[in-house]
């Protein structure tokens, strides 16, 4: 799978003071982010919502606040960049066998100029390379569905006294049983899938997979919306830092509808419930999920566009 930077010719070059200052501002963007949850976690306290993110996905602030420019994008004069992962230095396209530049052979690299490269990336993790273009272009080509209603969280509770969060049910066992009975589990996503109770299992219409994943994802999820910070994070300095951050953004905020969608009785942490069990709270679950699909396959196509030089 050939990327942008496959020739090892650059797109564009950022000298030092440009892309040391969109690395500042990054690093302050995300400090803002990321705010709360250290806040949190220097006083030892816990957020049921907020901290999922960085539970779940594993990834730390500190990751976050790290700015690259994407493949195939020059920085000169950064010589401190030439060991990170996925880096290569950049040739000089006017360079000739015995110029001062030049290393006998026709080109040779400008002292501390390096960039993101999507071939390196693909030579080291060639199987995660293809399961992230598959993931990123196969959920987008799909049609978004809409009909779940958020039911995988209430799925996950059913007819159970074990319960994930320690929080209780906005309508007790028996009323959020009844909801999960009256509905239809359609759930598409292995990552929800797996947490659903023995007993709910084959309620599901699906019974998704690892190995099925990359054939039943599609953009309506909300847990395949937040899976695209996942997936930029994987790609590492081939995705430009403010992309990175807008993926984080849109999980966070799919986040929120998850949880204000979910059967928990989350009013102490400020979460007003979004009652899918009411034709009200089913409009306004869809209404919000559809954004989230037209966000998430907007930066699909940018994470593409960025890695591969095209949104494919």
């Amino acid at each position: 799978m050939s990327g942008t930077a496959g020739a090892l010719t650059s797109r564009a070059r950022l000298d030092r003071a440009t892309w040391s200052a969109l690395a500042e501002a990054h690093a302050a963007r995300a400090d803002a982010l990321t705010a709360e949850h250290r806040a949190r976690q220097a006083r030892r306290e816990k957020h049921p919502v907020h901290d999922f993110l960085f539970t779940y996905y594993g990834y730390k602030p500190g990751q976050l606040r790290r700015w690259h420019p994407g493949a195939g994008v020059a920085l000169e004069d950064a010589p401190e960049r030439a060991d990170w992962r996925w880096y290569s230095p950049v040739p000089e396209p006017d360079a000739s066998p015995g110029s001062a530049s030049g290393s006998g052979s026709g080109s040779g690299p400008r002292a501390g100029a390096v960039m993101p490269d999507a071939d390196a990336f693909a030579a080291d993790k060639p199987e995660l390379a293809r399961l992230v273009h598959a993931m990123l272009v196969r959920t987008a080509a799909r049609p978004g569905q809409f009909g779940c209603f958020g039911l995988h969280e209430w799925a996950m509770v059913y007819r159970t006294p074990e319960h994930r969060h320690a929080v209780p049910l906005r309508l007790g066992q028996a009323g959020t049983d009844a909801v999960v009975e009256q509905g239809e589990l359609r759930c598409t996503h292995i990552d929800a899938f797996r947490f659903f109770t023995p007993e709910a299992v084959p309620r599901n219409r699906l019974a998704p997979t690892r190995e099925t994943q990359p054939l039943l994802e599609q953009p309506g999820c909300l847990h395949a919306g937040m899976d695209v910070y996942k997936w930029a994070m994987k790609l590492g300095p081939l995705v430009p830092g403010e992309i990175l951050l807008d993926a984080f953004e849109l999980a966070r905020d799919i986040r929120v509808l998850d949880m204000e969608a979910a059967p928990y009785d989350l009013a102490d942490w400020g979460v007003v419930p979004v009652r899918i069990e009411t034709a009200e709270g089913k409009a306004e679950y869809v209404r919000r999920q559809r954004e989230f699909a037209e966000r998430g396959n907007a930066l699909r196509a940018r994470i593409l566009e960025a890695w591969r030089g095209s949104a494919d």
